[in-house]
């Protein structure tokens, strides 16, 4: 089998600042440089992103670009028209996109991931001056496409639905979950009074509830208090005036991005993780705690449904009592409590990296072949 060179647009990457979507890259990439030593990979990188995204593997290049990654209309305006040539000049075989967008005339095939279609379903979460670039440059990067990969099949859907694609234009790929927090759970020892929610403070994490509902909460369990880790989103603000007004500012911890390993502690340390969400692309979060063997509970939504099955504690996120429930019975019963530990990690370990990236590198060659739909 021929080598391919494999273009990475990773324009759209800001470090601390893209949530998700950047662990899902950086593990993406650690992953694909485990198994594959053969093709040749150029990573397009922005002004904001250093050179640690690089896997240290011979087959790994970084290409830097001066496209200003936190200035969106000019990262989308150097996307659409530096990129290609430099993907051109390079003679690439094909270029991976995995977040959302890509150049819509470029010199070989694409494949371009979709981890959600939340500016479909959810337009009110969106700013009014941001809503016009989600749908026209993802609208384009959906047909421009040769093959789209989606993380969940309730995004998959999506897309089939929303852009009215052909079914065998777009994948499936899960996303994994990092082989740390497994070596969490058999850490996880002295365990601390806190709930944890791993979450951007976005509108559709439903944090608002979440917080109005753990005030109910400790008014009968007082020695708990809740942290919720993630990147100050669109809705920040609101939180904090609602912690304020709740009079929780010493019982309710907004960390904003953190380090990993800060992170992994939060984990390692939990009572219980809650996930309240309204809306989610994958949800992995959910994965992280199961893997470490935290109780959890989720919203009743696809794909959490899926994704954690029996090994959390599911309700639905639009019911408050259900939600306050859902919290009382993760830290007073103890036998749920051991079931959900006991079964996180057998179901978290059916999502592990090598396989997003053996589906992934799959997409890649047959793109590259031609065998597009």
């Amino acid at each position: 089998m021929a080598a391919l060179r494999i273009g990475v647009n990773a324009l759209y990457l800001i470090p601390g600042g893209v949530g998700g979507t950047e662990i899902y890259l950086r593990c993406l990439l650690a992953a694909l440089a485990k198994i594959d030593p053969l093709n040749h990979y150029v990573l397009f990188t922005n002004r904001e992103t250093g050179e640690d995204l690089i896997p240290p593997a011979p087959n790994f290049q970084c290409a830097p670009e001066r496209a200003p990654g936190r200035f969106r209309p000019a990262r989308l305006a150097w996307e659409q028209t530096l990129l290609p040539l430099a993907v051109k000049r390079r003679r690439l075989d094909v270029l991976f996109n995995p977040g959302f967008t890509a150049p819509v005339l470029c010199s070989c095939p694409s494949v371009t991931v979709f981890h959600d279609l939340q500016h479909q379903r959810h337009p009110e979460y969106f700013r009014w001056f941001d809503l016009p670039f989600w749908r026209v440059f993802l609208f384009a990067a959906a047909h421009r496409s040769t093959l789209l990969l989606a993380d969940s099949e309730a995004t998959r859907r999506d897309l089939l639905r929303f852009y009215r694609l052909p079914e065998q234009k777009v994948r499936v790929v899960p996303l994994g979950v990092d082989e740390t927090f497994f070596e969490l759970g058999r850490q996880r020892r002295e365990l601390e009074p806190y709930l944890l929610c791993v979450s951007t403070l976005h509108p559709h994490k439903n944090l608002e509830r979440l917080v109005r509902m753990f005030a109910e909460f400790r008014r009968r369990r007082p020695e708990f208090s809740l942290v919720i880790a993630g990147l100050r989103g669109f809705h920040a603000a609101a939180l904090e005036t609602l912690v304020a007004e709740l009079e929780l500012a010493a019982a309710v911890r907004l960390t904003g991005w953190i380090p990993r390993s800060e992170l992994l502690e939060l984990y390692r340390r939990a009572f219980a993780c809650v996930c309240p969400s309204t809306f989610e692309g994958f949800g992995m979060p959910v994965l992280e705690a199961l893997a470490a063997g935290v109780p959890t509970a989720c919203s009743a939504i696809e794909p959490l449904s899926s994704l954690a099955g029996d090994a959390a504690l599911q309700f639905d996120p639009l019911d408050e009592a259900a939600l306050q429930g859902a919290l009382e019975r993760l830290v007073s019963d103890g036998d749920l409590r051991a079931r959900l530990a006991a079964a996180g990690p057998p179901r978290a370990a059916q999502f592990p990296w090598h396989r997003t990236a053996e589906l992934t590198l799959a997409a890649l060659r047959e793109a590259a072949a031609g065998k597009q739909p």
